[in-house]
């Protein structure tokens, strides 16, 4: 079930409105919140509910068997097992496919070509949100950063519907300790809850699915049909659309969850803004880093040690965290491309004193080049995109509104962050009727906007 959508647009007030009714009575709401939770899932496919049932009871039993265990081995032996257990799960649904073809075509390569059992499993939508949701559950138990919950609270907390196919990802001990007393309804952030989902809608619909269908879709399909103005064109293009996608998508989360009476944390910050690699990864997907910094990074040694070594935990983390995008090659070299520039940022950041204007400038553009590999459905599609570059051609698929959607996209990100936080106050401000009718409006706006085929689906609901 997508947000922007008439299911959705019934399914959500409908659950807003009971829940707020429940909200005093937390026996009766908790169990309510994970049914619609479940409902909301299996607008996906109902068979994915058990995959999250079975992970969400693997995981309250581990995480209850390790807050009882008092000697530290026996503990750490247990977290393993279970985060094996995770990781195998998410490794079979999502990977199976990727490693099984990629090793036949190595042994094709070199002439040990022999049949390999294949078999086509449907990727549960989300799996790698809510998979790392339960890690950093039992992680946290595991660390006494929290005891245990209720099962109840843990269902709520790995199905909570704003976050459950596409993020942020919310770690327990942010979570869980807002379920220990009830919401308020009166206390709601009504406000910037409506804020947050108008924006969220016009990022997605009106910007987003406008240069995929206008620029980016087309020219990444058939880039020899294009010439090199037009691909770099689409490479804006996608710049734009994959934040406008996924961030309008976290806004619509975050919004969502307000409205519910629930905090959670913020993942984008003016990625574009960034002058730096590092500063990069701490303004886009903010929840994935941390996690990828916490769960994995420091784990393997983070800063500690010489130089050499810290560069092999960041390559490690990156081509790790490309690969969690997806089971493809491109994924692992848009990691890997990641990780060197960061690389290189460290070896040679300290030696240059550019101005800030040209350090945002490279910073942006490897970005866009990064994007490119990242859209790129297979390293054949990659290496045609590229080849874009060399052919002649006009500028034929630049009008206005494309211009209009990638400047505004890139440009407002950097303007002074003070500007935008006082539009966003004063807006918030407003009446609830006035808020309300607003968003009336502008979900009538943008469905004027969108085209015969739908709403298109959010691109990291496939991660």
């Amino acid at each position: 079930m997508l947000f922007p959508t008439t299911q959705f647009a019934i399914f959500f007030p409908i659950v807003l409105a009971i829940s707020w009714a429940l909200m005093s009575r937390p026996s009766l709401w908790k169990p309510f919140i994970v049914i619609a939770s479940y409902v909301f899932y299996a607008g996906a496919n109902p068979r994915f509910c058990l995959l999250l049932g079975g992970v969400t009871i693997a995981n309250q039993l581990f995480a209850k068997w390790i807050h009882r265990t008092e000697d530290d081995v026996a503990r750490k032996r247990l977290v393993v097992t279970i985060v094996v257990i995770d990781l195998f799960a998410l490794g079979v649904f999502k990977y199976y496919s990727f490693f099984v073809e990629s090793l036949a075509d190595g042994l094709d390569s070199i002439g040990l070509g022999m049949p390999l059992p294949l078999l086509t499993i449907a990727l549960p939508v989300g799996i790698s949100f809510f998979t790392f949701q339960a890690i950093s559950y039992v992680v946290d138990v595991y660390r006494r950063e929290v005891e245990p919950s209720p099962t109840i609270d843990v269902a709520l907390y790995l199905s909570f519907f704003p976050h459950l196919v596409a993020g942020p990802i919310v770690r327990a001990k942010e979570f869980l300790p807002q379920l220990l007393k009830p919401a308020n309804p009166k206390r709601v952030a009504v406000g910037a809850g409506i804020s947050l989902i108008a924006l969220g809608l016009i990022k997605k619909v009106v910007i987003a699915d406008y240069l995929a269908r206008s620029v980016a879709d087309p020219v990444f399909g058939v880039p020899q049909g294009y010439g090199a103005p037009d691909v770099l064109l689409a490479s804006y293009a996608y710049t734009a659309q994959i934040y406008c996608d996924f961030s309008g998508y976290t806004d619509i989360a975050i919004g969502l969850a307000l409205l519910m009476g629930y905090v959670f944390p913020q993942n984008f910050n003016s990625p574009y803004k960034a002058t730096g690699f590092q500063d990069f990864w701490r303004r886009w997907h903010m929840t994935l880093s941390r996690f990828l910094r916490d769960f994995l990074y420091i784990p393997l040694g983070g800063n500690r040690g010489g130089k050499w070594f810290i560069y092999r935990n960041l390559m490690l983390t990156m081509l790790l965290g490309g690969l969690w995008h997806g089971a493809a090659w491109t994924f692992v070299i848009w990691g890997g491309l990641h990780g060197l520039y960061q690389v290189l940022e460290r070896m040679w950041g300290g030696r240059y004193k550019l101005p800030v204007f040209v350090r945002w400038f490279v910073t942006f553009h490897a970005i866009v080049l990064g994007w490119i590999v990242f859209r790129s459905q297979s390293l054949g599609e990659l290496g045609d995109f590229l080849t874009g570059f060399t052919q002649g051609g006009g500028l034929t698929l630049l009008t206005p509104g494309v211009a209009l959607a990638i400047g505004l996209t890139i440009g407002l990100q950097l303007l002074p962050t003070g500007l935008l936080q006082k539009a966003t106050i004063w807006f918030e401000g407003r009446r609830p009727l006035v808020l309300g009718t607003s968003l009336a409006l502008l979900i009538v706006a943008t469905a004027a906007t969108i085209s015969s085929q739908g709403v298109a689906p959010f691109i990291y609901f496939s991660f």
